[in-house]
């Protein structure tokens, strides 16, 4: 539905007075689901923010706020569960209350909303565990387009399970609500249904977060306890844009301070005027294209006439989804939140990772602080693949990449919280699920997962000696170099994911000249020990070596983008990428210096093209050397070989 359509519906319809309008969020369960009213973010009267509604789950053990708008002075009382609060409305029409703590319920429960001279009733309402899952295209990313996603929908009966994709929203000017509309895709090209709670069921989920389906279904199916699942990602976002402006304002980073001026810079620059004039000349050009081909002219065609708000309303504009889709729920009793994104902040190299790493437990503090809770649980999801598997003959060049490195920010950032004494911070790996697209398809075993880490530190309900385990990745706790050698002491046992060859896959060693090459891997080994025969096998010590790197200084784990890399800890958790070293992309191995008369973007890109050529070529040559190197270890043996068979010859 177009804009002036649904302008024009609402206004007839708030004309009418149709209750399901005015309402806000009242029940609208006797339309049918291609009939949904359209509900603007504030009624007309006696409303609710629109994430109270039917059908939802309020969050348990927890004091409910809950807020509206009224007419000023309108003396408002909600009853739920027993429990009961009253509030005044203000002079702006919004008023605000709290009730009491609830435990969970299975059976659906009734909110009552009364005013002056209007009675609110929400049905079918559960008290469970209510969860926000937030970032971009990867957690949006719906349960009918993944690996096994037909399997997930038809299994997908859980009515103790709801849903609600939230929209948009209007960016800084949205309020404290959200419309319920239907929204359009640009990438998928049709309108989505947002801002309603559905019932989970197989006609309902097909368009869901698989990754929050997923963790949702697991966890209610674990604990049975009501779930909510409340989907707060949009596809092609940065992690400046789901940051308060203000927090970011507060973050002294060099590479943050320049990230906020270069938005100043171009919101200033902008002049609708010109950037009218500019599209109406393209038009015309395009115009003058197609007639001097003999081409004809679309009968829809006409030259631009609106004038557009430029950056100012650009969704990555720091801040902006934070100010749309988080903000409209500050002060939302919630469990906790899942956050997985990285892919757009995957192009400004390493002042765009040093960047991330500066504001990324900025914005989990900023999101505790708005759901009211500075201890939520919050897991991070890290980056997944893209491109082409890494290789061992295709090792090297896939290192250059920027994701990696927001991947490891992701990790630093999780480390970093965890050493502080944060236990309700989680972390998931999601990069040895290789697919070759910026959209994998695997998301089934991310949302199983981030399930293993609620269930096991939310929940406790996967136990045992060291519960931590089921998600926890293993760490190495020490690095020893011992001449050609290099010691890695790690938190646990460790072994390989896969039972091929046994081969530990995905360290990569230099030494000072930055140079890295695939090391060698083995478990540390002690001599027999008590006058046994058989040495002793640490599983928590590797060994890594290569014959190219005879002074090793540093080492490199799944330092690609779509990486090598199979160490698990016993129950299966993968360890994270990671380095050693401090050494910047753009300067591994070494520093080129691009002409001089290069903008800044044509410099990166020259830098960038360089290394790989120069990562390509040092692939090429070591794998030169370690055919060079296998032919001088088979040549004693070929030859005592043929020497063998000429004797048996001469002795016929």
């Amino acid at each position: 539905m177009n804009t002036k359509l649904r302008s024009r519906l609402t206004g007839v319809l708030l004309m009418t007075g149709i209750a399901v309008l005015v309402a806000g969020a009242a029940e609208h369960k006797a339309l049918p689901k291609e009939d949904v009213v359209e509900v603007p973010a504030i009624g007309p009267a006696l409303c609710v923010a629109n994430v109270f509604q039917s059908n939802m789950v309020l969050q348990r053990d927890k004091p409910l706020n809950l807020w509206g708008w009224a007419e000023p002075g309108e003396e408002i009382t909600v009853s739920f569960a027993g429990e009961q609060a009253r509030a005044t409305a203000a002079a702006d029409r919004t008023w605000e209350l709290t009730l009491k703590p609830v435990p969970a319920h299975n059976a659906p429960q009734t909110m009552t909303i009364r005013g002056k001279n209007a009675t609110l009733t929400l049905d079918n309402i559960l008290v469970g565990d209510v969860w926000v899952l937030g970032g971009q295209s990867n957690m949006e990313f719906p349960i009918s387009n993944v690996d096994d996603g037909d399997l997930e929908i038809a299994s997908a009966n859980f009515p103790q399970i709801r849903l609600l994709t939230l929209p948009a929203g209007k960016g800084f000017a949205s309020v404290r609500s959200f419309e319920r509309l239907h929204e359009w895709s640009d990438w998928s090209g049709r309108h989505f249904r947002k801002g309603d709670w559905d019932i989970c069921s197989p006609e309902t989920v097909t368009e869901f977060s698989a990754i929050g389906y997923v963790f949702g279904r697991r966890v209610h199916m674990a604990s049975g306890v009501p779930i909510g699942l409340i989907d707060a990602s949009i596809g092609g976002t940065t992690l400046e844009t789901w940051t308060p402006e203000d927090v970011l304002r507060t973050i002294d980073g060099p590479e943050t301070r320049a990230m906020l001026k270069d938005w100043a810079d171009r919101i200033a620059a902008f002049d609708p005027q010109a950037d009218l004039k500019a599209r109406a000349t393209a038009y015309e050009n395009r115009m003058k294209t197609l007639q001097a081909k003999g081409e004809p002219i679309p009968a829809d065609s006409k030259p631009p006439s609106d004038l557009r708000p430029g950056p100012v309303a650009d969704r990555n504009r720091p801040g902006h989804c934070y100010a749309g889709v988080i903000r409209p729920l500050r002060g939302l009793a919630v469990a906790g939140a899942l956050f997985h994104q990285g892919y757009n902040n995957a192009f400004n190299g390493s002042a765009g990772a040093r960047m991330y790493y500066q504001v990324f437990a900025k914005m989990i503090a900023a999101w505790r602080e708005t759901f009211g809770d500075p201890r939520m649980p919050f897991c991070i999801l890290s980056l997944c693949t893209d491109g082409p598997p890494q290789t061992r003959e295709n090792f090297l060049a896939p290192m250059y990449d920027a994701g990696i490195y927001i991947r490891e920010a992701q990790y630093q950032t999780f480390c970093d919280l965890r050493r502080a004494g944060d236990k309700t911070i989680g972390f998931a790996s999601s990069f040895d699920l290789r697919k070759a697209w910026y959209h994998p398809q695997i998301k089934i075993p991310v949302g199983e997962r981030a399930a293993k880490w609620a269930l096991a530190a939310r929940y406790g309900l996967l136990k045992g000696r060291e519960a931590d385990a089921w998600w926890l990745p293993p760490t190495i706790e020490k690095v020893e170099i011992a001449g050609s050698t290099m010691r890695l002491t790690m938190s646990t046992d460790v072994k390989t994911r896969d039972d091929s060859d046994g081969r530990m896959l995905g360290f990569a060693i230099a030494g000072k000249d930055r140079r890295f090459y695939p090391a060698e891997v083995d478990w540390h080994t002690d001599a027999a020990r008590d006058g046994g025969n058989r040495p002793q096998v640490d599983h928590s010590i590797l060994v890594l070596r290569s014959r190219f790197v005879p002074e090793p200084l540093h080492y490199r784990y799944a330092w690609a983008r779509n990486p090598m890399g199979n160490l698990v800890n016993p129950r299966g958790v993968p360890l994270a990428p990671q380095r050693s070293d401090d050494w910047i992309l753009e300067e591994t191995p070494v520093t080129i210096t691009p002409p001089k008369q290069m903008t800044e973007d044509a410099a990166a890109r020259y830098v960038a093209n360089q290394l790989r050529k120069m990562l390509a070529q040092a692939d090429l040559e070591r794998r030169l050397k370690e055919a060079e190197a296998t032919i001088a270890e088979l040549k004693p043996v070929l030859e005592k070989t043929q020497a063998g068979e000429e004797r048996k010859r001469s002795a016929d």
